[in-house]
C-alpha cells in the first residue's frame, strides 16, 4: 500500500503539568514519528491521560515545547492532524454507518439537499481503503459490535478534503473488544502505518504492546522512565520500569498437578445464553471459562451468582443445593465479581468502607443498627488483604484508580469468606501492577481452598491462572482441557471451532 502521508516527526520536550499539589507530569520528553507504532505504558496515575490531554490541546502544559519537523509550534496547531480513538466510542446507533462517519464532516449536498449517493460512496470508499468490505455504509450502526464500530470510527478519519491525520492516539482501544475484534483492529492499525501514519498506542495489555509496537515509552509518577525499541526490552524490564519493583513472572506458579476434591457440581445448567452445561470445580481449583463473545461465559457466572434465572439444571456446593438469588448466593458462600465494576459493582460516590461492607451489613449490625466501628475494621482488614492503595477507606471509590476500584470488589468478595469465587473479566482496564496483585490474590485464595471460576477474554490470563479451561462454543461447553495441554494458539482455535466440529 502506498504511503500518502509525508514523513512527520512531532517532538514534545520537557512537558510539565501540575494540578494543585499533584505533579501529574514533570519534564516528560516524547518523540512521535509517522510510520511507526509507539506504545505508551505506565500504571494508573502515571501521567498517561494527562499527556494525552496535553497532546489534544485540552490541557495547557505549565512548561515545555512542541516541535513539528523541527519547527516550534503551539500545541493547538499540532492537534489538527491528530485523531483520538478511545475505548468508549461516541456513536449514534440509530443512524447508518455512513451517517456516523460524516458526523464530523459536512454532508455532501446537491441542489440544497443531502446527496445520499455521494454520502454512501464517500463512506464506502473510506471503508474500502482499510479493507473493511464486510461493513456496509447503509447498515445501522446498532448492528455492529464494538470492534467494528471502532473500525468505522477510524475509517471516518479518511473522509474529507481537510488536513489528513498523520497520527492516531489510541487509548485502551481493545478494552471492550473480543479477540476476533481486536485482531481486525490490529490489521487496520498496520494498514495505517503502511500508509505512513503514526500510532500512539496506550494499553495495559503487555502482549498487545510487545506484538504491535516499534518503540515503548514508560511513565512512572509523572516522569519519563525510559523509551526503548521493542527489540531492546522485554516484559520483565517494562514491568520493573512501570512499577519500580521487579516482577519475575506476572502469573504466580500453579501447584503440581493434583486431584481436586469436588466442591461445585453443576448438571444441565441452562440460563441466559448457556445450554445444558455440566461440570465440576474442585476445592482449591481454578477453572477458566474461554469462548467468544456470546458463547455463554457470563451466563454461567451470573446463573451461579443468582443474578439471572435458571431455566433448568441444578448446582450443589459441598453437596448442598444452591438456593437461587444474589442474597442466597452470598449466604451460601458464593462471591461474584462482575465484569463492569463501575456500572454493576460499585457505588462510586460512596466510601470505600460502604462498598466493601454492603452485602455484609446484616452480620455486622447490632439490634438492627449499623455498627460503624465493625464496618471500618472489616473494610480496613480486607483493604490490606488485597493491597488496596487509598489515603483513607472513608474516601469515595470514585477517587481511586481503576486497579484499586477492582481491588475494592475483591475486598468485598473476600469479606464473606467465600467457598466459591466467581470472576468475570477480573483485570479489565487495570494496570500491570494491579494485575500482578490480583493474580497473587486469586492464587492465594485457591491455595487456601477457595474454588474459583474465572471468565476472561484475555487468553494469556486464562492460561496463566487456570488449572483447567472449559471451552464454550455457541452456548455449550465443548470440552474441558487441563492447562498443561494448551497454548494460546490452540485455545483460540478451540474457541473458534464450529458447533459439531470434532474437538
Amino acid at each position: 500500500m502506498t504511503a500518502p502521508f509525508p514523513m512527520t516527526t512531532l517532538i514534545l520536550s520537557d512537558i510539565s503539568r501540575r494540578y494543585g499539589a499533584v505533579q501529574a507530569l514533570q519534564g516528560v520528553d516524547l518523540t512521535l514519528q509517522s510510520g511507526e507504532i509507539h506504545a505508551l505504558m505506565g500504571e494508573n496515575g502515571a501521567g498517561k491521560s494527562t499527556l494525552i490531554r496535553v497532546l489534544a490541546a485540552l490541557e495547557r502544559p505549565d512548561s515545555g515545547t512542541f516541535a513539528l519537523d523541527g519547527t516550534p509550534i503551539r500545541p493547538d496547531a499540532a492537534v489538527r492532524r491528530i485523531r483520538f480513538i478511545h475505548q468508549e466510542l461516541q456513536v449514534v446507533p440509530t443512524l447508518s454507518v455512513a451517517e456516523n462517519m460524516h458526523l464530523a464532516h459536512p454532508y455532501p449536498r446537491r441542489f440544497g439537499l443531502v446527496d445520499w449517493r455521494a454520502l454512501h460512496a464517500a463512506a464506502g470508499a473510506a471503508l474500502a481503503r482499510l479493507g473493511l468490505d464486510h461493513i456496509s455504509p447503509r447498515q445501522p450502526m446498532a448492528q455492529l459490535g464494538p470492534g467494528d464500530q471502532m473500525l468505522v470510527r477510524i475509517a471516518a478519519t479518511l473522509i474529507g478534503d481537510g488536513d489528513a491525520p498523520w497520527l492516531y492516539v489510541m487509548d485502551e482501544p481493545t478494552a471492550a473488544l473480543t479477540g476476533d475484534e481486536a485482531a481486525r483492529l490490529f490489521i487496520v492499525i498496520r494498514q495505517l502505518v503502511a500508509r505512513g501514519a503514526g500510532i500512539l498506542y496506550v494499553s495495559h495489555r503487555m502482549g498487545e504492546v510487545m506484538a504491535l509496537s516499534d518503540r515503548i515509552t514508560v511513565l512512572r509518577d509523572g516522569q519519563l522512565v525510559e523509551t526503548r525499541a521493542r527489540a531492546e526490552t522485554d516484559q520483565s524490564r517494562i514491568i520493573t520500569a512501570m512499577t519500580g519493583r521487579a516482577m519475575i513472572d506476572l502469573y504466580p506458579p500453579r501447584p503440581a498437578t493434583a486431584e481436586f476434591a469436588p466442591r461445585l457440581v453443576v448438571k444441565g445448567l441452562t440460563a441466559g445464553r448457556v445450554k445444558d452445561a455440566s461440570f465440576t470445580v474442585g476445592k482449591g481449583e481454578i477453572l477458566a471459562l474461554a469462548g467468544l463473545a456470546g458463547a455463554g461465559r457470563s451466563s454461567i457466572l451470573s446463573a451461579l451468582a443468582g443474578a439471572i434465572p435458571l431455566r433448568s439444571g441444578q448446582a450443589t456446593l459441598d453437596g448442598t443445593p444452591i438456593a437461587h438469588g444474589p442474597t442466597a448466593a452470598w449466604a451460601h458462600g458464593i462471591a461474584h465479581v462482575p465484569p463492569e465494576r463501575r456500572a454493576e459493582g460499585l457505588m462510586l460516590d460512596q466510601s470505600i468502607t460502604d462498598n466493601i461492607v454492603l452485602p455484609h451489613l446484616a452480620s455486622l449490625s447490632r439490634a438492627g443498627l449499623r455498627n460503624q466501628w465493625a464496618e471500618r475494621a472489616l473494610a480496613s482488614a480486607q483493604g490490606q488483604a488485597v493491597r488496596l492503595k487509598a489515603a483513607s477507606i472513608q474516601h469515595p471509590v470514585l477517587s481511586l484508580s481503576g486497579g484499586n476500584q477492582q481491588k475494592v470488589l475483591f475486598a468485598r468478595a473476600l469479606a464473606g469468606n467465600p467457598r466459591l469465587l466467581l470472576l468475570n473479566e477480573p483485570t479489565r482496564g487495570v494496570d500491570v501492577a494491579a494485575k500482578f496483585d490480583i493474580y497473587q490474590i486469586i492464587r492465594q485464595l485457591a491455595d487456601s481452598g477457595v474454588s474459583v471460576i474465572v471468565a476472561s477474554s484475555d487468553l494469556p490470563e486464562l492460561i496463566g491462572l487456570a488449572d483447567r479451561i472449559a471451552v464454550l462454543v455457541g452456548g455449550e461447553i465443548r470440552e474441558i482441557i487441563p492447562n498443561e495441554k494448551l497454548t494460546e494458539g490452540l485455545l483460540l482455535t478451540r474457541c473458534y471451532a464450529s458447533k459439531g466440529e470434532a474437538a
